[in-house]
């Protein structure tokens, strides 16, 4: 079994005493940015359907009352209405929110097969957004920094055959962002990042763990020379969260070693 990386702890501490929400962080990349904001000083309540891995989060960070878990179902408006409720009792206060919740994977059936239900599904990501903003936007409005990120995809830009509803999902958040920036500035600044290929199996739940096995080209197509982390995305979203960036709202940030950049033909 593979060991998720520690937490790196940055030389100052942008988050200090903040407290940020992550949907979906107990996994990949929610995860990766809940430890980076707890390496910035800051405090994170962490809301995911998985158990297993949200219980070892808080055992591995070993952060005592500067993290804390609950089980979130994001397309429930009475699970958000207690994710809040369980932040304001154990923390007094919301300063960030991280909309990160969603269906992982991007192909799906192919339209024409495609039944309502799996369409609305494939969705949870851009509903999710919605009711957790919608209630942590009243008390994010009370922080003197509050800040609201979305992780849309790469896939809101380019994609691939049967993922319309990914891609629907993913495009809905980068425009739910910069009209949200709209409405909540200037009190609660709203910003996306879109990421590529990251690389999230050693970064489950212990029972799923495991070393990635990447190819050459895998590295090499991306122009910075390597698949993605998860500590790649936490790093912009603990920039993005702090008031480092308070004069950036309503934007979506590419994070993909430069893939989207390069022109690729078949030989």
């Amino acid at each position: 079994m593979s060991t998720v990386p520690p937490i790196a702890v940055w030389p100052v501490a942008p988050l200090a005493d903040k407290v940020v929400l992550v949907t979906g962080g107990a996994n990949g990349i929610g995860r990766g940015i809940a430890q980076a904001v707890l390496g910035a000083g800051g405090r994170v309540l962490i809301g995911d359907l998985d158990d297993e891995a949200g219980q070892a989060c808080l055992a591995e960070w070993q952060r005592g009352d500067d993290t804390a878990f609950q089980r979130l179902d994001i397309t429930d408006e009475s699970s958000v209405r207690a994710f809040i409720a369980e932040a304001l009792l154990r923390f007094g206060r919301i300063d960030g929110l991280v909309n990160n919740a969603g269906i992982a994977g991007a192909h799906g059936t192919r339209l024409q097969d495609m039944d309502w239900d799996e369409w609305q599904r494939r969705l949870s990501s851009l509903h999710g957004a919605f009711l957790c903003s919608k209630h942590a936007l009243p008390v994010l409005s009370e922080s003197t920094a509050g800040a609201i990120i979305n992780i849309a995809s790469t896939r809101a830009w380019q994609s691939e055959a049967h993922s319309e509803a990914y891609a629907a999902a993913k495009g809905g958040l980068v425009a739910f962002t910069h009209a949200l920036a709209i409405s909540a500035g200037p009190a609660v600044r709203v910003n996306s990042i879109s990421p590529g290929w990251i690389g999230t199996s050693a970064w489950q739940a212990p029972s799923r763990r495991h070393e990635p096995a990447y190819s050459a080209i895998d590295h090499t197509q991306h122009p910075a020379g390597r698949v993605g982390q998860p500590e790649d995305i936490g790093a912009l979203a603990v920039y993005l969260l702090s008031p480092l960036s308070g004069f950036i709202t309503g934007q979506d940030f590419i994070v993909d070693g430069g893939m989207t950049r390069k022109m690729i033909y078949a030989e």
